[in-house]
């Protein structure tokens, strides 16, 4: 196998991370749709955590995508 094709191949596998990711932000998002509906009071402190939720569900995406260019052009 060529080293080329290795490096191909293993980026691929890389940002499988980000596939997961999606899924991840998905929940996060129906989660808080659902809590507004049943208690809209309760908004801004659902609200907080969900963006906490968001932004840790997205620093996985990004080290997926940085650890999959790093394969590529190192």
């Amino acid at each position: 196998m060529d080293i080329e094709a290795a490096k191909l191949i293993g980026a691929g596998l890389a940002v499988i991370g980000m596939v997961g990711s999606g899924i991840g932000i998905g929940n996060v998002f129906s989660s808080f749709i659902l809590a507004v509906g049943r208690n809209p009071a309760a908004r801004n402190e659902v609200f907080t955590m969900t963006m906490l939720g968001f932004a840790l569900v997205e620093a996985i995406a990004l080290f997926a995508l940085v650890i999959a260019l790093l394969i590529l052009f190192k």
